[in-house]
């Protein structure tokens, strides 16, 4: 490990004017944060509570889109109290969200279909059909995504087989910052869907930046029920009177449309002197990307493409598990004191256990985008202790995310195949912020340094920073690095994870061979 950097935190009366209100619908919490002119987090400002999707066990994942406002109303209520009269400083506020979400509504604005999430598996049927009816590469090529239940193409599909009376009754398809924005301006107010939050549907085509309407023609959705798209720009609404009079101080502030939390993730983590940063985020789920501002011809087998705004790429992969595959391991396992366990598991060996895991408790997303995968635990014996099956679990996240990294390195600019140079990674997200072990797991299977981010909000700080960014209020001099603590890794033990991966690639062939082939193991 190397040394922890500067703080990215300023106090109320330290901070530097203009400031700005990021909020961030995430997947496990909602939060609402105050950021000031140097993107620093005002200390004390900040408000969080927690909320769980309803994960159920025949796959579906939905939120209750009115129930995660009301926690985030309450957040903001907190910050702006203790704000006081500095919250006339506030110029602007901006969201970021889950992606990908959606929910259908009927002509008056009411919900008509609920609100899915990304973690929705129940349309695998429909994405493995939808991938023999087209040309999937074409499609990936063309809108950065695969089929994969985690996206609209197949949901769509499911929707109309199994509840197509439903299905016709929606006039609009929106998402959850959409949503966020009726509530709080009325439900006239059509704001439109930024291409960050559209490109995670799987539905918008990359080259032209409108919706895709040869899969749409395909699927039989009319384009008038999906959303206008529009760039990342501030807007001057009016809040209704009802939040005008709870919130005086955000009356007449700038309004930035939704952007997707991973975008704003790798804004709010990448170090500002750094170009083609490669950003790892570990909170419930785990990710791998890198903002790029140039063209991508061709994206690689398993990545898909998102994008920050119009100009900017985002390539890269995800995992459907991170954080929350440690917690279901030490909630199953009984293994509630998490700071001994920390310990326990940071003074393992690497591949110690004998253990191997596939994490795919939410399908598989990159790199095989087996939607219909499910986990798997091979190798347990009497000797098998709860803390193996944890230290095995983080293992098998790490793998993956290796597995993207090799995928993701030849996209990162002046990469010189023929010399073995080491990329700027980024690491940040409150599952690694909490865990040392994992983060040395991390640093090595890649085999480079990972810096892990100090600050557990990156996400809102993106947002931040795009908002000030925006508005040329970016102040330079008040402006720091993320802090972190860098990461070196163990040659030994990175030698120990490519055999490890290895095994995982195996048994991952093997049960796959089988699920399509059911025969063979009669």
């Amino acid at each position: 490990m190397g040394d922890a950097m500067t703080s990215g935190t300023v106090s109320l009366a330290d901070s530097r004017p203009p400031l700005v209100l990021a909020l961030d619908l995430g997947s496990s919490s909602v939060r609402c944060g105050v950021y000031d002119s140097g993107a620093r987090a005002v200390k004390g400002m900040a408000s969080r509570l927690p909320h769980r999707l309803g994960n159920q066990r025949d796959g579906s994942s939905t939120a209750d889109p009115d129930a995660l406002l009301a926690a985030l109303f309450q957040c903001v209520d907190s910050v702006m109290e203790r704000l006081g009269s500095a919250a006339s400083e506030i110029v602007a506020a901006g969201t970021c969200t889950f992606v990908t979400n959606v929910m259908g509504t009927d002509a008056a604005g009411r919900p008509v279909m609920p609100l899915t999430t990304y973690g929705d598996t129940t349309s695998w049927g429909q994405a493995e059909r939808l991938a023999v009816e087209l040309d999937p590469e074409a499609v990936h090529q063309r809108v950065g995504c695969y089929f994969h239940p985690s996206y609209l193409p197949s949901r769509f599909r499911r929707w109309q087989e199994t509840d197509p009376a439903r299905f016709g009754r929606v006039t609009r398809w929106i998402t959850l910052g959409e949503y966020l924005e009726r509530v709080l301006f009325g439900p006239s107010v059509n704001i439109g869907l930024t291409h960050s939050v559209a490109s995670w549907t799987g539905l918008l085509n990359r080259h032209t930046l409108d919706w895709d309407e040869e899969l749409l023609e395909h699927l039989g959705v009319d384009i008038r029920t999906l959303p206008g798209l529009i760039d990342i720009a501030p807007t001057h609404r009016v809040l209704l009177p009802q939040f005008a009079a709870r919130w005086p101080a955000l009356e007449k502030v700038q309004w930035f449309p939704a952007i997707g939390d991973g975008a704003a993730a790798n804004i709010g983590s990448a170090k500002s002197s750094a170009a083609g940063t490669v950003v790892v985020t570990l909170g419930t789920t785990g990710a791998m990307r890198v903002i790029t501002d140039g063209p991508l011809p061709h994206i690689p087998d398993g990545l898909w493409c998102y994008r920050v705004d119009r100009k900017r790429l985002l390539p890269g992969g995800a995992l459907s598990e991170g954080g929350n595959i440690h917690a279901w391991m030490r909630e199953t396992l009984n293994l509630a004191e998490t700071s001994r366990l920390e310990k326990i598991v940071a003074a393992m060996d690497a591949d110690a256990h004998g253990l191997t895991v596939l994490p795919f408790f939410a399908g598989e997303r990159s790199p095989g985008w087996r939607g219909r995968a499910s986990a798997t635990l091979h190798g347990i014996t009497l000797a098998t202790t709860p803390q193996d099956i944890i230290r095995a679990g983080m293992e098998s996240v790490a793998l993956r995310l290796g597995m993207i990294f090799d995928r993701l390195r030849p996209l990162l600019p002046q990469t010189d195949p023929t010399v073995s140079r080491q990329p700027p990674i980024v690491a940040g997200g409150r599952a690694l912020v909490a865990s040392p072990a994992w983060a040395q797991i991390l640093a090595d299977v890649l085999g480079y340094d990972v810096e892990v981010c100090a600050l557990e909000e990156t996400s809102s700080r993106g947002v931040a920073l795009l908002m000030l960014s925006t508005l040329q209020a970016l102040s330079r001099d008040g402006y720091v690095d993320v802090p972190g603590t860098l990461y070196h890794p163990d040659p030994q033990a990175h030698a120990v994870y490519q055999a490890a991966r290895e095994r995982q690639i195996r048994l991952y062939d093997f049960i796959c061979r089988n699920d399509d082939n059911p025969k063979d193991n009669q």
